[in-house]
């Protein structure tokens, strides 16, 4: 079913090729080995895929402080044994007082990127609380006191995450609460230096007992109080609001024969559908990551982004009209006259992480959670050991009259997507997922054509080269200049025939495109799952 490829590559740009891990019952993905053990530990234990999911995500926490926390967004799309798929999107409205004549009367551009009026309301809580009520087998806390062990007793700092304080250690430094769980001794942490975070821990315990209590009573209370004081102008009605998280059904579009699930706006997995519309049928017949196939895939993502920043607000439905037949042809036709704008994608940078589960019944979760950019906000919750998100400062556009525009009881647009795939008689072929801002959206497409138009197994799936259309529509970059961003594992005939075709190209190295993508594939020949983690970081797939 599966095939390996080479890529075009010279020896000092390749890495060892890593086969896909093999299992006959359940496994676990994800871009930390801790976090991927506390899947796979729930799975031999006789949990299910959303328990393994539940368990990682809580665990990711403290592994993973830049990329996500209590404190951010969350997305998930659920394939069930009886072949129905759900899904759940948690992300919250930014403050009730937060119009656009909030941030002009302070003299403001855009609205901040740090601080708390950065600050969107954090949908983790409600969507992982969503998510069990609908699937879990297991209850939340024995789900969660792996995680919040692990946050007594600290785990090791890894180089990646000395590398995010690193970058933002005067921010960090700023908020006593960071500071005190990030800088220990006011210095930057050692690689293998633990990192004890006993506010986080019982926090953890908290939300096991009563996840709704982020949203009503006590500790909701003190959040909103903190953001107060801090200025930003939130009511705690909004706050209340976002903790009714309700399973939604999947977007879904037609691939290769196959279905492809995503998750709903205000997560851009439309985009995904939009861009698998516009390269259906015809990326199988071209050279793998030749020229003419990756100039297909980034006029598609072209394409997608210009319609998301132009017409696209998470309170509308305008999206759809993007997925139409009609529009798909339209959209097709200018492609092949390279009638593409440029400068509409957003920069593929900020910080996520994601894992994927799928257990022996054929239940399987992608999960992807984030604080927008590296520690998001930089602000913490007092005593609380909780990271807020900068999800209104990233997302949020203060242009008047905008559907995207800062606006409130409106969610800001999203990058977080997770996505799933079934034949046509509903059975799991793939489920996966990457972090990597707007270069989601289009990696994620990428992966579904190394999968289904190529064969590729998962970790060839997820380790391929990668290119980005970038950047020009985050709330802070709009209008800068476009670019082509590639590996070099490309090769250089691919990316002189680039150039030739008109795109600006930008050479990163050959590792360097970000992300860290992760697949488990079901191969119906063998009955075994396969699963790939990305190399770019220091993802493991680990079976039961």
């Amino acid at each position: 079913m599966f095939e390996s490829q080479t890529y075009a590559s010279s020896p000092r740009d390749s890495a060892p090729r890593r086969a896909p891990v093999l299992s006959a019952g359940g496994m676990a993905a994800s871009a930390h080995p801790a976090v991927t053990f506390a899947g796979a530990a729930v799975l031999a234990d006789g949990g299910n895929a959303v328990d393994a999911a539940l368990a990682m995500a809580a665990q990711s926490w403290i592994a993973l402080p830049g990329q996500c926390g209590v404190g951010g967004d969350a997305f998930a799309v659920v394939r069930e044994p009886d072949g129905r798929v759900w899904t759940v999107c948690g992300s919250g409205y930014g403050p009730d007082g937060g119009d656009h004549a909030f941030y002009t009367d302070r003299g403001l551009t855009a609205v901040p990127a740090t601080g708390p009026l950065s600050v969107a309301v954090p949908g983790v809580p409600a969507a992982l609380a969503a998510l069990h009520a609908e699937s879990g087998s297991r209850e939340l806390p024995a789900l969660w006191e792996r995680a919040a062990r692990t946050a007594e007793e600290g785990l090791p700092c890894t180089a990646k995450t000395r590398g995010d304080i690193a970058d933002t250690v005067m921010a960090l430094r700023a908020d006593v609460g960071a500071a005190r769980a990030l800088l220990p001794g006011n210095r930057l942490p050692e690689i293998g230096q633990r990192l004890p975070q006993p506010d986080l821990a019982r926090t953890i315990r908290e939300l096991a007992a009563d996840p709704a209590g982020f949203y009503t009573g006590a500790f909701a209370e003190r959040a909103v109080a903190a953001l107060k004081d801090a200025g930003a102008p939130f009511s705690g009605e909004e706050w209340a609001l976002c903790g009714d998280v309700t399973p939604q059904p999947a977007v879904t579009g037609s691939y290769a024969g196959r279905t492809v699930h995503q998750t709903p706006p205000p997560s851009p997995g439309w985009m995904v559908i939009q861009q698998a519309a516009l390269c259906d049928g015809r990326l199988a017949d071209l050279e793998w990551l030749g020229a003419e196939a990756v100039h297909l895939l980034a006029s598609a993502a072209r394409l997608a982004f210009a319609e998301r920043v132009e017409r696209c607000g998470s309170d509308s439905e305008t999206w759809r009209e993007s997925l139409t037949p009609e529009a798909i042809e339209v959209a097709r036709k200018r492609i092949s006259l390279g009638d593409i704008p440029r400068g509409y994608a957003r920069a593929a940078d900020g910080d996520t992480t994601s894992m994927v589960a799928v257990d022996a019944e054929g239940r399987a979760v992608s999960l992807i959670h984030s604080l927008a950019f590296t520690f998001g906000s930089k602000t913490t919750l007092p005593g609380t050991g909780v990271l807020l998100n900068n999800r209104l400062g990233r997302g949020a556009y203060l242009i008047p009259g905008h559907p995207n525009g800062v606006k409130p009881r409106r969610r800001p647009l999203h990058t977080l997507n997770a996505w799933l795939v079934t034949n046509a008689a509903g059975e799991l072929e793939h489920v996966g997922n990457t972090p990597g801002g707007d270069g989601q959206v289009q990696w994620n497409t990428q992966m579904l054509s190394h999968l289904l138009d190529h064969g590729l197994d998962p970790q060839a799936a997820v380790d391929a080269p990668r290119f980005t259309v970038h950047p020009g529509s985050d709330a802070d970059v709009l209008g800068r200049p476009d670019e082509l961003r590639c590996e070099t594992r490309l090769g250089g005939s691919v990316l002189d025939a680039l150039r030739a075709r008109g795109h600006a190209v930008r050479e990163s190295g050959a590792w360097d495109a970000g992300g860290s993508g992760m697949v488990i594939s079901a191969d119906a020949g063998s009955g075994c799952l396969l699963g790939g983690a990305d190399s770019r970081q220091d993802g493991v797939a680990l079976g039961v």
